[in-house]
């Protein structure tokens, strides 16, 4: 038997394709819950006070990365908890809160309130960084790019529904308010489904008589040949991707005007892309098992750069549709990939600490995307934001092509 692979159970069954699949399924539920408010929120703005175009531009920018900003500093001290305490208590702790700060959000009277709510959700936030440690401690070494690949496909299928039905219930419901009810409500039985079904063979790390602080993940990553680099990847992805994140409802706006489905078509722009992601990532996370991670980065890398530049000059709805999709076919295998190369290059111990090290990258690019998304949008127009996403995949399939080595044979945990 290799050595990477967990101790088998009774029975011969080593029990990680049973949490796979049920981290998959509620990665999904959480996902398309939270997802359900990304094109609602810039059409609720008006009703909290927010009464310019310019003002919606800015304010959907940042509201959409408040959340995030916060989570990027309370990311590593979380993922230091997951590690002592359990990965499995980290995903009860982050559903219980976004739970609750969604549902303030849906009661908001004004747009200081639901900045507020955005912002402290974010103190408490991580579920996904959470859900990658726990699997990446569970499943054997050569299938992690697999794994992690499924995980994401689950969290784009959320992405690809979410935004639909989220639109669906705004407009049938003929209220904005309606789908933050409805996501604090499934996420409770997200948090149910993690208490329920998920099963995490957790043993703390034994204390080396030296108590470790916050700064040994910093030494960690700085120690860890690649993984500096990888922390900028990852943050760089995320920054790019994440720009068109508060324009998108409004560019769909410009395209077709207002009818009475807006909410609906604005969420199909956004779901598209997690459609495409579906279908690519479980191949692409898969394929870096076998071709390697370098090689599977650059290629999606490539990719997305290409397929972001024509949405520049896109002039119909249906085509901008279509364009996202392109663009969907690649970034869905960015995250997975690196977060496998991430994972491959740490002990199993202390992946929770270092994976809440690189969600702090992620969280960064969720915050500073859209602030740079609608403060471009505000300044420039909404076109120069495709033209910002497009230089930033690119800069980012340089630095991956000058800075990040192929992982070598053996992995870093055993």
């Amino acid at each position: 038997m290799d050595q990477d692979y967990p101790k088998l159970r009774p029975g011969g069954d080593t029990g990680w394709q049973r949490t796979l699949w049920a981290m998959v399924g509620i990665q999904f539920v959480m996902t398309a819950a939270v997802n359900f408010l990304s094109p609602i929120i810039p059409l609720l703005l008006p009703s909290l006070g927010v009464e310019t175009v310019e003002g919606v531009d800015i304010w959907a920018g940042i509201i959409t990365g408040t959340t995030s900003f916060v989570a990027a500093f309370a990311s590593p001290v979380w993922g230091r908890v997951a590690d002592k305490h359990g990965r499995k208590l980290a995903l009860l702790r982050s559903s219980f809160a976004i739970a609750l700060f969604t549902a303030l959000m849906g009661l908001s009277t004004n747009v200081w309130q639901f900045f507020g709510a955005r912002a402290v959700m974010g103190l408490f936030a991580g579920f996904s960084s959470a859900a990658i440690a726990l699997v990446a401690s569970q499943v054997p070494e050569r299938r992690l790019g697999y794994a992690l690949g499924w995980l994401a496909s689950g969290q784009m299928i959320g992405s690809l529904v979410g935004p639909v039905i989220g639109g669906v219930l705004a407009d049938l419901t003929g209220s904005y308010r309606a789908p933050f009810f409805w996501c604090g409500g499934i996420t409770v039985a997200g948090l149910v489904l993690v208490w329920a079904v998920v099963n995490e063979d957790f043993t703390p790390v034994l204390s080396s008589g030296k108590k470790k602080s916050l700064f040994a993940g910093f030494g960690l990553m700085a120690g860890t040949a690649g993984l500096s680099a990888l922390f900028l990847v990852v943050l760089m992805a995320q920054l790019s991707t994440r720009t068109i994140a508060p324009v998108v409802t409004i560019f769909v706006q410009e395209l077709i005007g207002s009818p009475p489905q807006i909410a609906t078509l604005a969420g199909v722009a956004f779901s598209i892309t997690g459609l495409a992601n579906l279908l690519s990532a479980p191949f692409l996370g898969n394929r870096s098992d076998i071709i390697g991670y370098r090689k599977v980065l650059l290629i999606c890398l490539l990719g997305a750069t290409l397929t972001s530049a024509p949405q520049i000059f896109v002039g119909s709805y249906w085509a901008f549709v279509a364009e996202r999709f392109a663009v969907g076919l690649f970034i869905g295998g960015i995250l997975p990939t690196a977060n496998a190369l991430i994972g491959r290059s740490v002990s199993r111990e202390n992946r929770g600490t270092i994976y809440g090290m690189t969600a702090s990258a992620t969280f960064l690019g969720n915050s500073l995307g859209p602030l740079l998304g609608g403060g471009v949008a505000a300044g420039f127009g909404i076109r120069w934001v495709f033209v910002a996403t497009t230089v930033l995949l690119g800069a980012n399939l340089i630095w991956v092509w000058w800075t990040v080595q192929e992982l070598k044979e053996g992995p870093a945990a055993e």
